[in-house]
């Protein structure tokens, strides 16, 4: 049996309708430890099934998915989490009406709550549904497990979960709005490379176009694996609040307020913005073993992380300027990053 109390192991906390469902379409996925069913968000505590049915506990079904950050990414789990449930109901979740069966991402920390902003956005941006993305981000409060019986009940119930499952209408949903797609973040995880986030929909110009339209360092940075000179770049002592994005692609990579002075000479941040926006590869370019980061969707060498960075995450992402775009706060929300604007409340 698998190690569930690994101190580098995390949680999620996810509501998605009957949470026989969720738990089900979550164990799937590679690097997921654990999935349990319980009762998410309310302040009746230990509450049963009965009571948490009746809707008046301020519960809802819920799972937490304890799952290995060096397999699959929080980012991951939020992208195969929306692609099996419908995010648009405000009044619950396919055949179970009522609060307790509404949809809900309940945050641990301060990183997992921009990583779901950020990926309920993207989502919502896409125009996947006909309706606005309505699940709510909410900071995680409470959480109690399920009566056993309702533990694996996919496994130990199969026909009648099946034919739950079918007749509730949560097949026919996933299958007419992702298709073959909704089980991509699992073949992504098992390949430790994110899936293309829901509605980016960019297509990478071809080499003649992108040497037109970028300059020469751009060019020889983002498609050569070039390097630009410290300290004589655009960004690396830039300190105004706003986002920076792939030069060549637009999606957003980092942010202002992750930046730090790292005495380097190149622009540096601690973390991501969108942690599926970045792909890391082993780089053996220069007679030792680095990691290279590249954007997911644009495909552009953007530089290397090294862990000799400051804490929380203790990771130095130490990027080229000529791979980046800033957008400054004031402009956010014009050119279609206003998702982000939360972070500068």
């Amino acid at each position: 049996m698998a190690d569930n109390t690994n101190a580098n192991y995390e949680i999620a906390t996810l509501a998605g309708g009957c949470f026989w469902c969720v738990e089900s379409d979550m164990e799937k996925l590679p690097g997921v430890i654990r999935v349990v069913s319980g009762y998410a968000g309310g302040s009746e505590p230990n509450p049963t099934y009965e009571e948490v049915s009746s809707g008046a506990t301020g519960h809802r079904e819920a799972v937490q998915v304890t799952f290995d950050p060096t397999q699959i990414t929080y980012a991951q789990i939020l992208d195969h989490y929306w692609r099996h449930f419908d995010p648009t109901d405000p009044s619950g979740s396919f055949g179970d009406r009522g609060y307790q069966y509404t949809s809900a991402i309940f945050y641990h920390n301060e990183m997992q709550h921009k990583i779901a902003e950020a990926s309920k956005q993207a989502l919502d941006r896409s125009s996947r549904f006909d309706k606005p993305v309505i699940t709510p981000i909410i900071e995680f409060t409470t959480f109690y497990p399920a009566e056993g019986y309702h533990q694996d009940y996919y496994k130990h119930n199969p026909v009648r979960y099946k034919t739950y499952r079918y007749f509730s209408g949560r097949d026919k949903f996933v299958e007419n709005h992702w298709g073959d797609a909704a089980d991509d973040v699992i073949e992504a995880a098992h390949d430790k490379t994110p899936a293309t986030p829901a509605g980016n929909d960019f297509i990478k110009p071809d080499e003649d176009t992108l040497k037109k339209t970028l300059t020469p360092l751009q060019f020889k940075v983002t498609q050569e694996e070039g390097t630009e000179p410290p300290f004589n770049n655009e960004y690396w002592d830039n300190h105004a609040e706003g986002i920076y994005v792939d030069i060549v692609s637009g999606e957003p990579l980092f942010s202002s307020t992750d930046k730090y002075e790292s005495g380097t000479g190149w622009p540096s941040f601690t973390t991501p913005l969108v942690p599926g926006n970045i792909v890391e590869k082993e780089d053996r370019s220069l007679f030792s073993v680095r990691t290279e980061v590249r954007s997911k969707t644009g495909d552009s060498h953007l530089g290397h992380v090294f862990e000799d960075g400051p804490q929380p995450t203790g990771l130095r992402y130490c990027m080229n300027s000529a791979a980046l775009r800033f957008v400054p706060k004031d402009k956010m929300q014009a050119e279609g990053y206003g998702e982000f604007l939360y972070l500068f409340d």
